[in-house]
């Protein structure tokens, strides 16, 4: 499902290319880029039909992949990682060539016509790689619950989904729908994203899941969840209407997760009143436990925190707030809006999904404690910036920005939000977003230019200043008197922002700028504090200097 039809980037398949310094190879612009191989034809649908063997760790399945054709064409992209083997690629009934460069298999098509739409299906088989750091590194976990049954997960962001199964694995291009389909031994279940349509016994000794996603799913977000599950679940009677919440849990720890999981409903109340109605009620919301710490995979969020508040039963914040919410369903579950219905076009803006999902842990501290608790949770983290790179990384070879898109990402949005100085249009910037962007891919310019219509400020040196440069701004001052002068420094050359201080005691909004000005406040001043709201720095000087 594109968005957008993109010019195509040429690429020079001999040399690697470097970007501020660091070196990529083709490898990293063939996953990264919208190549001449993607930009012709348009995802419409898949259907993963996977059989997973716990014993030797194995997998073999298709990918049925309908696809439009856009322009004239007969070369497609596929990604699949090694050790990972596509065996056979079948359209209309023949058997297709293929060739394979690292991690992509370029597949020589018939005559097609624009307009026209095709399937393509895909067989594939091989060892996945396990994950050495799940959710971190990408692959299946391998494990075993208490009991001796077998306890498998996917997690594979960033590395991506062709790791495990062929698809096109680049974010800008997802399928409208898709049905899943899971074969493990019949002592086991797998959950996967959507509703169960149905189950089958396909051989002796096995079932078989068929999981219907009817909305567009990211390729990381599909997921497979294999153990000896127990369920139970409740209907939230949403803004949308009612929706179903399923819960999958390890046999023995069903009571547990009855009393944890409480925290679904609340989690839903906070964040459809922030954000607006959940994005995904015709595939419903599933919490499902992994033997990893969790993911946000789409309509089937995982959950390994131990059933425990706080992160691993730490308060990151450091600011007892964050014990008082489980951070794996409350952080995992706002990606749903960010992450998963508004999608990033391209990594290199990740602070999409993960600023606004870290900024949601405070949001939904204030709906349900009040504002000072948001506040201070969301102060209390920011030890863990380091300002070592910009949050925005490089385009076109699935990079990233810096981990601050978390923490940093958070607070910049805390800092505008305190110099707008109106949460009812704060409140609306947030809504209109998700309904703008509903089940969209999207770039950092277009979150930026709708943010700027919605708040009516001019905000291009705000973002650049927060998103692409790693200097935090810092307010100057000197003090004679009865006389502030102040201005910032620390920053690009074009920024603006104003900012609320207190001058004694009194709060007062400056307006500084990168050379001196002054206030004169009519009384002698004895002291001046900022908003800490608004991350910034804060620096005195004395008259002479």
């Amino acid at each position: 499902m594109q968005k957008a039809l993109f010019f195509p980037i040429l690429l020079v398949l001999i040399f690697s290319i470097s970007l501020n310094g660091q070196p990529y190879t083709i490898q990293d612009t063939l996953r990264g880029s919208i190549t001449p191989e993607r930009a012709w034809w348009d995802l419409m649908y898949y259907h993963l039909d996977l059989e997973v063997d716990p014993e030797k760790r194995f997998i073999r399945g298709s990918n049925l992949i309908r696809y439009k054709v856009l322009q004239n064409q007969d070369r497609m992209q596929i990604d699949l990682q090694p050790p990972m083997q596509a065996t056979r690629f079948i359209q209309d009934g023949e058997r297709l060539h293929s060739e394979r460069t690292g991690n992509v298999y370029f597949v020589t098509l018939p005559d097609l016509v624009p307009g026209e739409e095709y399937a393509l299906k895909v067989s594939f088989e091989g060892y996945p790689p396990a994950s050495e750091n799940p959710p971190w590194s990408g692959g299946f976990t391998w494990q075993k619950d208490s009991k001796g049954n077998h306890f498998i997960a996917t997690s594979c962001q960033g590395d991506g989904a062709s790791m495990w199964w062929p698809c096109k694995d680049h974010m800008y291009d997802e399928p409208d729908s898709m049905l899943i389909s899971v074969t493990v031994p019949d002592n086991l279940m797998d959950i996967s994203n959507g509703r169960l349509r149905s189950t089958e016994v396909r051989k002796p000794g096995t079932m078989t899941y068929h999981w219907v996603v009817r909305n567009p799913i990211n390729n990381y977000g599909v997921n497979v969840n294999i153990g000896k599950y127990a369920h139970f679940g409740q209907v939230y009677e949403g803004e949308a209407g009612p929706l179903s919440c399923d819960y999958y849990v390890l046999e023995e720890n069903l009571e547990k997760a009855k009393e944890q999981f409480r925290q679904v409903p609340m989690m839903l109340e906070a964040f459809e009143y922030w954000f607006g109605p959940y994005p995904f009620y015709e595939d419903g919301f599933k919490l499902v436990e992994v033997p990893y710490l969790g993911m946000e995979h789409q309509s089937s969020v995982t959950y390994g925190n131990g059933y425990q508040n706080g992160y691993l039963g730490q308060d990151r914040s450091d600011s007892g707030w964050g014990l008082k919410f489980d951070f794996i369903i409350i952080h995992e579950s706002g990606h749903e809006w960010f992450a998963n219905s508004i999608t990033y076009r391209d990594i290199a803006d990740m602070w999409i999904h993960e600023g606004f999902t870290a900024y949601s842990e405070a949001l939904y501290l204030e709906y349900h404690y009040g504002k000072e608790a948001g506040d201070a949770y969301n102060i209390g983290k920011r030890w863990r910036i380091r300002n070592d790179k910009p949050i925005i990384g490089p385009y076109g070879v699935n990079q990233s920005g810096s981990g601050d898109m978390y923490v940093k990402g958070a607070n910049m949005l805390h800092t505008l939000r305190h110099w707008i100085d109106d949460d009812s249009l704060w409140r609306k910037m947030l809504r209109g977003l998700n309904r703008e962007f509903y089940h969209q891919t999207v770039t950092t310019e277009q979150v930026e230019s709708d943010m700027e219509k919605t708040l009516q400020k001019d905000l291009g040196p705000f973002f650049d200043q927060y998103l692409r440069d790693t200097r935090i701004p810092v307010l100057e001052y000197r003090i004679l008197e009865d006389i502030l002068w102040y201005r910032w420094s620390n920053t690009i050359k074009s920024f603006d922002m104003d900012i609320r201080v207190k001058v004694n005691g009194r709060e007062q909004w400056l307006s500084p700028s990168k050379g001196w000005q002054k206030m004169e406040y009519g009384s002698k001043i004895d002291s001046i504090s900022i908003d800490h709201n608004f991350y910034i720095g804060l620096m005195a000087h004395k008259m002479d200097e």
